[in-house]
């Protein structure tokens, strides 16, 4: 797979970068369009863009190097290279919380009412991301066979991007991205029902694609690690706990659900 998107003379712009930004476009657009149905100004949504991609790409990119730093410490100049993947979404998920965090104290904005609107955009981001792992020729599974493949009814141009040195593997940067639009869809469901509560879809988004980064990352044959642990499987362990942790506090009336009006 070709991973350049367009060369113009020295410079390319790759497939990963470009994939990205739609993704980053559509996840903006449609958060500051639900955040306006909610009270919420479009000019405070600006502000909080403004600063949240930037926040994003570096805590992914920081998470990745530090569970690759002998590499890293050794290829000085590879840490720029963000063409080239190595992006961790665990990382750009806990340093854009932290900064929200501290945005909605700042704006007086109830936290869960403004997660609920960003997790909605988060997940379909990340059913557009995943491509661009494709592109990369990264994020993919264990061996397998042209047969298997077809049985599963994998698209043949996919099954092409995963013909990696001389062997087929399972498309498992697929596999997440279908899992996680199945949640979008869930969530703009949940959404809608009458006894949505804030928090709601923030715990839901932390159980869901916790369970299922937990399996896919199974499959996955470039994880990161941490000794012999694969550090996403670990994560998406505590995301569901936490997610349910939530759901039952929110239950209880013991988390403030309230939204601004």
């Amino acid at each position: 797979m070709n991973p350049i998107f367009i060369k113009i003379g020295s410079v390319q712009i790759y497939w990963y970068s470009v994939i990205l930004l739609i993704a980053f476009i559509i996840g903006i657009v449609l958060a500051i369009k639900q955040a306006c149905k909610e009270g919420i100004d479009k000019e405070v949504m600006y502000d909080y863009v403004f600063y949240l991609i930037p926040i994003c790409l570096i805590g992914a990119r920081i998470y990745y190097i530090l569970f690759n730093l002998d590499y890293y410490l050794a290829n000085i100049t590879s840490i720029i290279k963000v063409w080239e993947g190595g992006l961790a979404i665990h990382g750009g998920i806990l340093f854009g919380l932290i900064y929200t965090y501290f945005f909605t104290k700042k704006k007086n904005i109830p936290f869960f009412q403004f997660c609920d609107i960003l997790v909605v955009s988060l997940i379909l981001g990340q059913v557009i991301g995943r491509w661009g792992n494709f592109m990369n020729s990264e994020a993919y599974g264990p061996v397998t066979t042209l047969a298997t493949l077809k049985n599963f009814h994998i698209p043949n141009f996919i099954i092409q991007g995963i013909y990696i040195n001389g062997n087929y593997h399972h498309p498992t940067f697929l596999y997440e991205s279908v899992w996680n639009f199945i949640g979008f869809i869930l969530m703009l469901i949940l959404r809608k029902m009458k006894n949505y509560r804030s928090g709601y879809i923030t715990s839901f988004y932390l159980i869901w694609y916790g369970i299922g980064r937990f399996f896919i990352e199974g499959l996955r044959q470039d994880s990161l690690m941490l000794k012999n642990i694969k550090i996403a499987q670990l994560v998406s362990i505590g995301m569901v706990f936490v997610g349910i942790f939530l759901i039952l506090k929110i239950k209880k009336n013991k988390i403030d659900t309230k939204k601004q009006k």
